[in-house]
């Protein structure tokens, strides 16, 4: 098989210390034969970029062929990168390598697929593109920024972490673009604007001004089948944008076979799917029977992989892991391995570390890793956290890290190596193909690693065809409550089904208030009769503004729990009794370690069997997962969603409403001061947003703000920490 021959010659340069004249000849006609046929030329692009990754032995006289070869395999980027070693010796390659030079990126060349999809969405064309992580997908997001021909556009990520990494590249267009990442932000009427958002936000945006074109990144989050909870608002979001907008558009995601039919023709989209890349991931077997989930073959699997990240301490490593629980776990255990070897790969001095003994926990085992080279990645962390890990681990002051499938959802990484430890997601979720592949796609990356490995300890899925759905074009009878009720009536295909006349039932006005909300109808209604019924009676639970008291909090977060949590979320470990008493307070406290410390107090009391290291890691990650997944999204939402709903039920009583929104806002916001909260959009840690509430005077807006803190004098006498101002620097002043 031909598949058989390149691995032989893959694993022949990778063994042999040079690669002679009559060698590499052979293999350059081998690779142009592969290159010179559409079922076979992916194969030649593995040659090559293996050729390029162990350039310096191949024979200097063959080198002008390769160069050639490298040229007509559409590696511009590589040409240009290598330029010193790979010289061309035709004037008609030289032209050829300048036409693929951006048209507004200074110094950037695209391969040949991203200048065929730059050209299309030069045109104008909507392009909906499935490729691998290193084919470059997110660059062309900034051709398109940087050729300023729209005026406003949305920009939706499903990640704060994704987002943080695009604002930063796009701050360079200010003096066009006003880049707006949070709902209270006003629109520039001035120049153009950049709507960095989730799916939410855009949907939650008070009134966007006409958009002119919009991205979807990781646009498979569209079907409700890979992404459950979050699927209906990105569809509605998309939908809002296309229907009411008529916005021209880009979706980017990975390894997709096909979008629900008719859906490119309709919107007039070129459908883009490509295996094309210019890094190879090469697949190591791990596997063994000795290993599994329990007992000594857990014990097995576990010193195999230890022993692995060992041998690999000179490079960069990520290693999947199916939960939050088991990052902090693997990761403890790993420097234990490695405090018993005595071993120095000791990382350089991070001044993370002294934040974390001044702002959470000087016992926490994060320390000790990080003091061993060893980062976590999930998403139970602050933000400012995870961004650091991945600036760390990227620099590289870190060589590992241990990750959930936070790590797969676009947020670039240097690894040259990735190890695939779990086969699950979250609790017992079997990781499928598309998951496999996109965990197997952050090994290498284009222009640092030519190629990548991915050690497999676990079987790799099986292969299988994915199609994303589009709910809100589709309209099958799978389509939710929520998507269904944001459709204009004239885009609804089916107005007989029993579910369109059940919604349309419903009161206009209420329906019109379910719509704005955004979030479950049946729940909304449930809350809204319960509210009809009790108003008076309830009335002091009710009618209340800025903070709650116990009493007021816990009939709020009641009606949200019972009514607005999807039947396919998952609460665990979390109650509602307990999620009552930890946000009351955090209320009073609002201080991430008071919450770690009652936390630790559960725990202890909770778990009897646990080490007191495991009981302070363990409260660490749940307080830390209580403020990013409840705190800083679920209580907000129900408060808002609640308080619309009560507004609405005391106008038509005739009464006086309570205001939920400061404490919502509160809530979301760390309990910051108004005027700084921007901060927070930008990952800048509470603890210093707090020092700075005492030396930035009240009134200051936006950009003067942002300015002030940017001066450099003001900087060093503000009174932060090291780590406080190195985060400042690296989120605002790129």
């Amino acid at each position: 098989m031909l598949e058989n021959s390149v691995e032989k010659i893959i694993d022949e340069l990778v063994a042999t210390n040079l690669v002679d004249m009559s060698k590499s000849f052979d293999i350059a006609k081998t690779c142009s034969e592969l290159l010179g046929k559409a079922e076979t030329e992916e194969m030649g692009r593995r040659i090559i970029i293996n050729v390029l990754d162990n350039w310096t032995k191949i024979d200097t006289s063959t080198r002008e062929m390769w160069t050639d070869l490298i040229e007509s395999a559409g590696f511009y980027p590589y040409l240009e990168k290598e330029k010193v070693n790979l010289v061309f010796k035709n004037t008609a390659g030289e032209i050829r390598k300048g036409t693929y030079g951006s048209d507004y990126l200074h110094e950037c060349y695209f391969h040949e697929e991203q200048r065929f999809l730059s050209d299309l969405l030069k045109k104008g064309r909507n392009v909906i593109a499935s490729a691998p992580t290193s084919f470059g997908k997110s660059l062309l997001i900034q051709e398109v920024v940087a050729s300023k021909k729209y005026k406003n556009i949305v920009i939706i990520q499903p990640t704060l972490a994704l987002i943080d990494e695009t604002r930063k590249k796009l701050q360079r267009y200010g003096d066009y673009y006003k880049v707006i990442v949070r709902t209270s932000q006003d629109f520039s009427r001035e120049k153009g604007n950049i709507f960095l958002f989730t799916a939410e936000r855009v949907m939650e945006y008070p009134q966007l001004p006409q958009i002119d074109f919009a991205v979807v990144d990781e646009f498979y989050k569209l079907s409700a089948n890979r992404d459950e909870e979050r699927s209906d608002v990105l569809n509605n979001a998309f939908n809002l944008l296309l229907s009411k907008h008529k916005s021209k558009f880009y979706l980017l995601g990975p390894n997709i076979d096909g979008i629900s039919a008719g859906f490119a023709e309709k919107y007039n989209a070129t459908f883009f799917p490509t295996t094309y890349t210019l890094v190879d991931n090469r697949v190591i077997d791990k596997c063994s029977e000795d290993f599994g989930e329990r007992g000594k073959k857990k014990t097995a699997k576990e010193k195999a992989l230890f022993d692995l990240l060992y041998s690999l301490r000179n490079e960069q490593t990520i290693i999947y892991c199916s939960s939050p629980h088991k990052v902090r776990y693997l990761s403890r255990e790993f420097c234990n391995y490695l405090k018993d070897k005595n071993t120095d790969v000791a990382s350089k001095e991070l001044n993370l570390v002294d934040w974390i003994k001044e702002n959470v926990n000087e016992r926490w085992g994060l320390i000790e890793c990080l003091n061993h080279g060893i980062g976590i990645h999930d998403g139970a962390l602050q933000r400012h956290l995870t961004s650091s890990m991945i600036r760390y681990f990227n620099a590289p002051k870190l060589n590992y890290l241990f990750c959930t499938t936070t790590i797969i959802e676009g947020v670039n990484t240097s690894a040259k190596n990735v190890v695939f430890f779990d086969k699950y997601k979250g609790y017992r979720k079997a990781i499928d193909y598309f998951d496999y592949n996109n965990i197997k796609g952050r090994s290498g990356r284009m222009m640092i690693h030519y190629v990548g490995r991915i050690f497999n300890f676990n079987r790799p899925p099986e292969k299988e065809r994915i199609i994303v759905d589009i709910p809100f074009f589709e309209q099958t009878e799978k389509i939710s409550d929520e998507v269904l009720i944001q459709l204009d009536e004239e885009d609804v295909r089916n107005k007989q089904t029993e579910q369109y006349n059940d919604l349309q039932k419903i009161p206009k006005e209420e329906r019109d208030l379910f719509r704005k909300n955004g979030v479950l109808v049946k729940g909304q209604a449930a809350i809204l009769d319960c509210l009809k019924k009790e108003i008076l009676e309830k009335r002091e639970l009710l009618y209340w503004s800025g903070l709650p008291n116990y009493r007021q909090l816990e009939y709020v977060l009641t009606l949200g729990w019972k009514n607005l949590l999807k039947k396919t979320e998952t609460t665990r470990p979390m109650t509602l009794k307990r999620l009552v008493k930890v946000t009351n307070d955090y209320k009073r406290s609002q201080d991430i370690s008071q919450l770690a410390a009652s936390t630790y107090r559960y725990f202890k009391a909770n778990k009897k069997n646990q080490s007191e290291q495991a009981l302070i890691d363990d409260s660490i990650r749940e307080a830390f997962d209580i403020l990013r997944h409840w705190f800083h999204y679920k209580v907000p939402k129900w408060l808002s969603v609640v308080n619309s709903l009560q507004k609405f039920v005391c106008e038509k009583c005739g009464l006086s409403a309570g205001d939920y929104s400061f404490f919502a806002k509160q809530i979301e916001n760390d309990f910051v001061r108004d005027d700084l909260s921007i901060l927070v959009e930008y990952g800048i840690p509470n603890s210093a947003i707090r020092k700075l509430e005492r030396a930035v005077p009240l009134g200051l807006g936006e950009s003067e703000l942002l300015e002030k803190i940017g001066n450099k004098d003001f900087l060093e006498g503000s009174g932060l920490s090291e780590y406080e101002k190195e985060v400042i620097r690296e989120n605002l002043f790129v």
